[in-house]
């Protein structure tokens, strides 16, 4: 065989083992590959080598069975009450079955897209502009429920979808802020009202205590003065027995208490009386000049009438004494 035959042969032969050695093919993690054979699904290859058989075989597809994430863009909804808003979603779905994936749907995520989209619809539908401005948990999971069983035959699971913006329209937005600064400004009204409130609460009591404080002194005050008088005149008297009983220990004449007579009756004299009876009798006057002059010592408060009553008693008693000793 000439140089050249031998040389074509092993240029096939390299070529054709060139090509054998492609069609070994390497599925990585997370991934899995639809193999069709002759035109029709074949088998689904998981992590590993595999060979394509040539003019046979052939990879209709790479599937990833990570998590993904789509961001739809806004969509217009009308809510219950005839406000239209602009909402937009963010869905998050794997794939489950990827035979399912390729063959179930064309398009998938366009599908999936569109049923968001109507579902979202039905939803805000049914609700009124303030229900869907604060129902975002309930959107979600009816969302998600119906995008789930909706797409279970396309192979794909629906883990979690979420409202990401809530647009109304302008005037809208506008009565919204207004009603929001009117319900701070009504809020802001109502604490002030109910720190006055507290406040004169508080001085009130403040007030209440404070004369029951007072009340409470000017009674102790009081009670200890009228103990205080008491004791004074309780000193006093003992005082007064003490000397009687000192004048009549000492053995007193009757000079010495004629004496003492002229000055009680001088005492007398001395106050407010208008009138004044001198008994004929002063050394039968001893005794009493004693107990008036006591008597006006101890009680000095007595009213002006009070004592002329006394003085009057005393007298009247005196001039009986002296016409019973005349007659004698």
């Amino acid at each position: 065989m000439p140089p050249t035959g031998i040389i074509l042969i092993i240029a096939v032969v390299l070529i054709v083992l060139v090509y054998l050695a492609t069609r070994f093919t390497i599925v990585t993690q997370a991934n899995r590959f639809i193999v069709e054979r002759l035109g029709g699904y074949y088998t689904t290859w998981d992590v590993g080598i595999h060979f394509l058989v040539p003019f046979i075989d052939r990879v209709k597809l790479k599937v990833s069975i990570k998590e993904q994430v789509v961001d739809f863009e806004p969509q217009p909804v009308i809510t219950k009450d005839n406000v239209t808003m602009q909402i937009d979603t963010v869905v998050f779905f794997q794939i489950t079955d990827p035979k399912l994936y390729t063959y179930g749907v064309n398009y998938p995520i366009k599908a999936i897209e569109n049923i968001t989209s109507t579902t979202l619809r039905n939803i805000i539908g049914d609700l009124e502009l303030d229900d869907s401005l604060t129902s975002r948990d309930y959107i979600n999971e009816k969302m998600r429920t119906v995008l789930d069983d909706a797409t279970d035959p396309w192979g794909i699971k629906i883990n979690r979808v979420e409202v990401k913006n809530i647009i109304p329209p302008k005037d809208i937005r506008e009565a919204m802020e207004k009603q929001m600064r009117a319900e701070r400004e009504k809020r802001q009204s109502i604490l002030i009202a109910e720190g006055n409130k507290r406040s004169s609460i508080l001085n009130a009591e403040g007030e209440k205590e404070a004369r029951i404080l007072r009340a409470d002194g000017e009674k102790q005050t009081r009670i200890l003065e009228a103990e205080g008088q008491a004791e004074a005149i309780i000193s006093v008297q003992k005082a007064t027995a003490q000397g009687i009983e000192l004048i009549k220990n000492a053995g007193a004449d009757e000079a010495f208490l004629r004496l003492e007579a002229y000055k009680a009756m001088e005492k007398v004299a001395d106050g407010n009386a208008t009138k004044l009876i001198v008994p004929s009798d002063m050394q039968g006057m001893v005794g009493l000049a004693s107990t008036l002059s006591e008597a006006f010592k101890s009680a000095p408060t007595l009213p002006e009438n009070a004592k002329e009553q006394l003085a009057s008693k005393k007298a009247s008693s005196t001039s009986k004494k002296a016409s019973e000793s005349s007659k004698k």
